[in-house]
């Protein structure tokens, strides 16, 4: 029987927010990809870096303030550094779990390239909160070198930084034959090393890429049979965090525009998920998209609950 080709996309659960905490997640983490290899699927996993990418710059940033020696290091390096470091982890405690189990397919990391548009709109109005809090006077210098920053009430400034739309994954054709010969993958880690294209040449941007957006055009890409989507909740929701809160067990994707177009989902949340399975299914419209938490997956596997989403 010919295996089916799933994109997962792990949310912050799967990782936890601190270097312990990832070891102890991605434990958790394994088990429930292992399920999902035992079920008969090929996968192609990417994740969140939020609490990483953040931590990596608050260290690189501190250093420059404590060794006028070192140079602080750009948002790409930063996103390629938690890349490497959040792979490392899933694939050991990954593979490990899969040999506990007499299974010996190879996992592998892909340092992985997403080129945006220099022009993009998200570049001028930057949302994505990043670093340490910072003094009126640190956010000075920030915006004297041209970075921009919001005030936390209460708390300090912060840096934000553009997330911008991805336009083409750059090792998708490594990816591509990684997948094609049934190893399991970790690849666009973060959204991916936001790059520009400048005379044939790759140029870090200073972004992040939302890493559902990049799990649904990797879908896209590798013509998934399936985008699984596991995050923080069950199942998708109508009135979510309201007392007339009710689960969405299945829709379709004429559905699911309603739902964005009446607000049903938070933004930052669910709605870039939900945007990411609408993508993926108008262009693979035979896929199946499904949203749920990675203690459930094997119960939604069989539709027992999570969400199903499909053209």
């Amino acid at each position: 029987m010919s295996k089916k080709r799933a994109v997962v996309s792990l949310g912050h659960e799967a990782l936890g927010h601190t270097t312990l905490e990832q070891w102890d997640a991605v434990k958790v983490t394994a088990k429930a990809l292992a399920d999902l290899v035992e079920a008969g699927y090929q996968l192609t996993i990417t994740h969140s870096n939020g609490p990483q990418v953040s931590m990596i710059h608050k260290a690189m940033t501190e250093l420059r303030r404590v060794y006028i020696d070192y140079t602080p290091a750009p948002m790409c390096v930063c996103s390629a550094m938690s890349q490497g470091y959040v792979g490392y982890d899933i694939q050991n405690s990954l593979r490990a779990e899969l040999l506990s189990r007499g299974i010996s397919t190879p996992v592998s990391t892909i340092l992985t390239q997403v080129t945006v548009d220099p022009y993009d709109e998200a570049f001028y109005e930057p949302t994505k909160k990043i670093g340490r809090y910072m003094s009126k006077d640190d956010a000075d210098i920030e915006v004297k070198k041209g970075n921009y920053v919001i005030e936390v009430p209460g708390k300090g400034y912060r840096r934000v930084v553009a997330a911008p739309k991805p336009i083409e994954i750059v090792e998708i054709d490594a990816i591509r034959a990684l997948a094609d010969a049934d190893q399991i993958v970790i690849a666009c880690g973060g959204g991916g090393i936001p790059v520009i294209s400048q005379k044939g040449a790759l140029k870090g941007a200073s972004a992040v890429i939302e890493k559902d957006c990049i799990a649904g055009e990797l879908a896209k890409e590798l013509k998934a049979d399936e985008l699984i989507i596991l995050t923080g909740v069950e199942q998708v929701y109508r009135d979510f965090g309201k007392e007339s809160q009710n689960g969405i067990a299945r829709m379709s994707v004429e559905e699911a525009k309603n739902y964005m177009a009446a607000g049903e989902f938070e933004k930052g949340t669910m709605l870039p998920k939900i945007e990411a399975a609408v993508s993926y299914l108008e262009a693979v419209p035979e896929g199946k998209v499904l949203v749920t938490s990675m203690e459930k997956v094997k119960d939604a596997l069989k539709e027992k609950t999570g969400t199903t989403i499909t053209a």
